[in-house]
């Protein structure tokens, strides 16, 4: 008569009468001693990972050098940027302090385009050597619509991490244009908004921090599509928009509307400042619902950029528009240089075109696409692109 076996541990090989407990699973049968010690070392190794992010963060006055490199002026918006990022990752780090639990804090950035606002965002990834991925609110509908859902912004961020769990839920996810789902008046809509208030309503269980089950490879959900399940809970949201009338919104909150002509300068001047008085009350009268400003406790606005800080944007920076070009045309052994008085005309009609820095890449391009195209056939050694030249490709 055959013996009757006994079922073993597949990991450490013990018969079930000599473990306190043995449970079934997908591939066998598993002790209760070898599910607590996979459990301690999961423990073990989630410290060592949080102690290893800790020391490896910059601090916000290194985070703020960093940026310098690569932005130019918004010095309030770096700062406050550096202490959210700071704080966010420490808070990953070290999520409860003496049974405080420390709840993260998403970023919106208000500003005119070409400002800065995703430059800052990407510069911040790059430092932290974090996924980061830039999605546009407008392509965003509820799901069930045209469109895509609020989802596939983390199918971006998890194809960006290499399709790692772990690296995904530590990323940052920089939402643009967000002042685009803005609902209609103060009120709540009385009919259904899919792109616009639909979509903020959606976005709430994202920058709270929810368990959301994604498609890997993108693509709508399917009930035979296996699903990957992303913790956004440490997943840090940059929300950026330009909230076109946003300083209209802040006058009349602050009864300084002028009428006529004979404007006193001093009002002139306090029309500049009055952004320094945004607060949660302006958005939510622009039209994000509160709910959603509530998830976005860092609230802060970059300045328009002027002439002189358009001038050193082309200039200093450590991916200089300037250096990136001479870089260009020395790879075809040729030398460029700009005269001072080229670089100012540049930047008056970049000025003109009101599209902020952006607007400088095709501003340059324009005055440098004849060069480019007749240079690596040519002798040519050295370029100098004066006033005269430029005023050749734009007028």
């Amino acid at each position: 008569m055959a013996e009757n076996k006994e079922n073993i541990c597949f990991c450490c090989g013990r018969p079930e009468s000599k473990v306190p407990l043995l449970l079934k699973g997908n591939f066998g049968f598993i002790c209760s001693d070898c599910v607590t010690h996979a459990n301690n070392v999961l423990e073990e190794r989630k410290e060592t990972v949080n102690e290893n992010l800790m020391t490896g963060i910059p601090k916000p006055k290194e985070i703020k050098e960093f940026l310098d490199q690569y932005v130019i002026g918004q010095d309030r918006v770096k700062e406050r940027v550096a202490v959210a990022v700071y704080n966010h990752y420490k808070r990953i780090s070290t999520p409860v302090v003496n049974d405080v639990e420390i709840e993260k804090s998403n970023i919106l950035l208000c500003g005119p385009t070409g400002s800065g606002k995703t430059l800052i965002a990407k510069t911040v990834a790059k430092l932290l050597n974090v996924p980061f991925t830039i999605g546009d609110s407008t392509v965003l509908t509820e799901s069930g619509y045209v469109g895509e859902d609020v989802e596939s912004l983390l199918v971006n961020l998890y194809q960006a991490a290499d399709y790692d769990v772990e690296k995904t839920e530590r990323g940052i996810v920089f939402l643009d244009e967000i002042d685009k789902i803005a609902r209609k008046g103060d009120s709540a809509s009385i009919s259904r908004d899919v792109s616009g208030e639909g979509v903020q309503q959606a976005l709430l269980k994202l920058l709270e921090g929810s368990i959301v089950s994604i498609p890997p490879k993108g693509g709508r959900k399917h009930p035979d599509t296996p699903l990957v399940k992303i913790n956004t809970k440490n997943i840090l949201f940059i929300c950026g928009g330009a909230f076109v009338g946003l300083d209209k919104i802040i006058k009349n909150r602050c009864n300084k509307s002028v009428i006529g002509y004979n404007v006193d300068p001093g009002v002139k001047k306090a029309d500049e400042e009055f952004m320094s008085k945004l607060n949660p009350i302006d958005i939510k009268k622009f039209g994000l619902i509160p709910e959603i400003i509530g998830r976005l406790p860092v609230i802060t606005y970059t300045d328009e950029l002027d002439r002189d800080s358009l001038i050193r944007i082309l200039k200093e920076p450590k991916n200089a528009l300037i250096k990136q070009y001479q870089r260009l045309f020395e790879l075809d052994n040729i030398k460029l240089t700009f005269t001072d008085e080229a670089l100012e005309y540049i930047v008056d009609k970049t000025i003109e075109y009101k599209l902020g820095a952006r607007g400088l890449r095709g501003t340059m391009e324009n005055v440098m696409n004849k060069a480019m195209f007749e240079g690596p056939s040519s002798d040519m050694k050295e370029l100098v692109v004066d006033i005269d030249y430029v005023k050749k490709y734009i007028e």
